[in-house]
């Protein structure tokens, strides 16, 4: 018989997962501007692969969080935009992005003095004497 806490934790260890990874942050960030195209999120969000926004999107949708369109023409037009769940989301996923955004200074600080005290090779180190 399994615990109810513990599924209960299961779950919403799931969706946090989910709605807590750096790509749903951004594009859930950029749905609450309005409804995107595939290429105008990707072009929004520097660095993601039209793989990883494919998935993230798809997920999300998934989830209930993100609505799919597609419109007949040619080529077909799709187009993303947040569902009621979605949007009730936005403001503590906005908050949380805005916050790394904020503290990306101090955080990047925190760990170079960290590192600097520990010993600890930078990413950069780390690559150098890799390659």
């Amino acid at each position: 018989m399994s615990d109810p806490e513990s599924t209960d934790c299961k779950a919403v260890s799931a969706i946090l997962a989910r709605v807590g990874d750096k790509w749903s942050v951004l594009i859930i960030m950029r749905l609450g501007e309005g409804s995107r195209r595939f290429n105008e999120i990707k072009r929004m969000i520097g660095g993601i692969s039209q793989r990883m926004l494919t998935l993230t999107l798809r997920n999300l949708e998934r989830d209930g969080l993100v609505k799919r369109t597609v419109t007949p023409s040619i080529p077909p037009r799709v187009d993303y935009e947040l569902t009621d769940l979605g949007r009730d989301l936005l403001m503590p996923v906005a908050a949380l992005g805005e916050w790394a955004i904020r503290h990306q200074p101090c955080i990047a600080a925190a760990r170079a003095h960290f590192d600097a005290a520990n010993g600890a090779e930078t990413p950069q180190e780390r690559r150098a004497s890799a390659g």
